[in-house]
């Protein structure tokens, strides 16, 4: 099943890649990428973000780590079907695969970060 989910990872971040460094529609970049339309988008997740890396502002961050942490967070937060420490640990493997030297650390930092707020 990881096999499965980890596909659907990188479908999901291409399009959040794509969305954010692109400009398309995201109604056409995700019918494309997925063949549906997109989930509501009443999600606040890059408040998260925003609270949990307080000194790097959401808009200066790398475009993949921001679609990565977008992700990841959502699986945490909302999705729920996934443990926690996996999709910590599977957002780090995207950003050793897709994102630059200081990535995966970031990511990690991160979702720490968020991972400590959920158990409170």
């Amino acid at each position: 099943m990881s096999g499965k989910r980890r596909k659907a990872r990188i479908a999901a971040l291409q399009a959040l890649f794509e969305l954010d460094s692109v400009g398309h529609q995201p109604e056409q970049t995700i019918a494309r990428q997925f063949g549906r339309f997109p989930p509501s988008t009443e999600v606040h997740i890059d408040k998260t973000i925003e609270n949990t890396a307080p000194a790097f502002p959401i808009d200066q961050l790398p475009v993949i780590d921001r679609n990565i942490l977008r992700l990841a967070i959502y699986e945490v937060l909302i999705d729920n079907r996934v443990p926690m420490r996996a999709a910590i640990n599977e957002a780090v493997e995207l950003a050793k695969d897709f994102g630059g030297e200081k990535s995966p650390r970031f990511i990690n930092g991160v979702l720490g970060s968020v991972s400590v707020l959920t158990t409170r």
